[in-house]
């Protein structure tokens, strides 16, 4: 009987990996042990003259633990198989060349333990371009980079630790538009429950930009009545040129020119500073628990 069953399996290999393919998901979803979802991810097709066809790359997982927030495997996956883990996923999720998926994924679902893992790993990666810099998906994201997309989804935790930890504040997506420029347009529509969280995505952004840079920036001066009621008036000077960077935002950026990003945001919860000029929500302890891995 068994090995008719076998037989039966392998005239049908597309359907045993859809088959085996759920059976990955749903154990992910509902959170199973690592060691089971790694026999799971590794378990071969029939076909074993082709030993390289697998149900789920090292990629494709972490992109499933990311979305159901699995995050002992997450850890499991980025301190192991680290390079494996960030490279680009199969076609089946993507088919844009896109380089930091993972980055895009955790910020969109607000993981933001494993966007602290995965972030922490980004320093190991030797490329020409910086991984928090590379292009999201040109079809879902526009060619956004992931801090584009905090921006975008009023994220300012994410905001400051991709900041923290090297990505470009003024990196221009396929529009030309920087991250400032979309939270501006963000706090341009005015949503009051989305007001709180957009200022602070702003405060973070400005800390770590020197000098002003933006598509919007002639746009704050020609509708300067407008933009003060949304900024205020001294945010509204700085950004639109006529006035420089307040006292208390200059001292902050040169403070956090002098932090190492690997040890972000550890290095920042340690400055002997008044916690109101920290910013809220920032999680404390990854390095610890990155060292525990």
């Amino acid at each position: 009987m068994a090995s008719v069953t076998v037989t039966s399996a392998a005239q049908s290999p597309g359907k045993n990996c859809k088959s085996f393919s759920l059976l990955f998901y749903r154990a992910v979803r509902d959170l199973k042990p690592v060691w089971m979802l790694e026999e799971i991810r590794t378990m071969q097709t029939f076909y074993q003259e082709d030993a390289s066809q697998r149900t789920y790359t090292t990629s494709e997982a972490l992109l499933y633990a990311i979305v159901h927030d699995h995050q002992a495997y997450a850890k499991y996956l980025l301190s192991r198989y680290t390079d494996q883990a960030l490279a680009k996923p199969g076609e089946r999720f993507c088919c844009c060349p896109s380089s930091a998926p993972h980055l895009a994924m955790a910020v969109r679902y607000d993981r933001r333990y494993i966007l602290g893992l995965i972030l922490q790993e980004t320093h190991r990666i030797p490329s020409a371009t910086a991984y928090t810099d590379r292009d999201g998906c040109f079809h879902m994201e526009d060619g956004r980079t992931p801090l584009h997309l905090a921006c975008e989804l009023l994220r300012p935790e994410a905001v400051i630790m991709l900041l923290g930890n090297g990505a470009a504040p003024q990196a221009p997506d396929h529009n030309g538009l920087t991250p400032l420029d979309v939270i501006l347009e963000k706090l341009r529509e005015g949503k009051e429950a989305s007001c709180g969280e957009g200022r602070q995505c702003l405060d973070n952004l400005l800390m770590f930009i020197p000098k002003v840079h933006f598509k919007m920036q002639g746009a704050l001066s020609r509708e300067a009545e407008r933009w003060s009621e949304v900024l205020g008036e001294e945010t509204l000077g700085y950004l639109s040129g006529r006035s420089p960077a307040p006292l208390l935002l200059t001292a902050m950026q040169t403070i956090l020119r002098q932090l190492s990003p690997s040890t972000f945001p550890d290095s920042l919860h340690q400055l002997p500073i008044p916690s109101s000029l920290k910013p809220p929500g920032l999680p404390e302890g990854q390095l610890d628990n990155k060292r525990d891995m």
